[in-house]
């Protein structure tokens, strides 16, 4: 109801689903690193992490299984199975953590959020025990009302 209210001047154009579409290729493209770095840590290789100018120009490499791609005096590298199940598990867990962020903000800021509802601390200076008490002869003189006398 109150969507249909309001009127949005300002229309969509292509900037913002492209600023989407580029910051999700970054954090998988990161992903991939991070997934990288932790299965040469489990191999016994230590961290490692590609240095800025590699960190996109490696990714076919690490994609390709070879976990010492882009690295400068790396050591053997994790095995191709451990990379990609490094991998698959961080890219995952990147996945489901950008839909719960996605989910919360649109709850909380989205177009079909809840609009009027009361905080926590409203509803309890309202609704509460406090606020019960507080206007119980009101609500209740026989019981809680000023004892006269008859």
């Amino acid at each position: 109801m109150q969507k249909a209210r309001r009127r949005d001047p300002v229309p969509w154009t292509w900037e913002i689903p492209f600023a989407i579409t580029v910051a999700i290729l970054v954090v998988l493209s990161l992903g991939v690193q991070l997934g990288r770095a932790i299965a040469n840590l489990l191999s016994g290789d230590g961290w490692t992490w590609a240095p800025r100018a590699e960190l996109f120009s490696s990714l076919p490499g690490v994609l390709g299984g070879h976990a010492d791609s882009g690295l400068t005096g790396a050591g053997h590298g994790a095995g191709v199975h451990l990379l990609w199940a490094c991998v698959i598990v961080v890219e995952l867990g990147l996945i489901v953590a950008a839909g719960w962020g996605v989910k919360a903000g649109m709850d909380r800021w989205g177009p079909n959020r809840l609009r009027g509802m009361a905080s926590r601390g409203e509803a309890e200076q309202l609704l509460g025990r406090s606020r019960l008490r507080e206007v119980a002869p009101v609500i209740r003189p026989d019981l809680y009302g000023k004892r006269s006398s008859r």
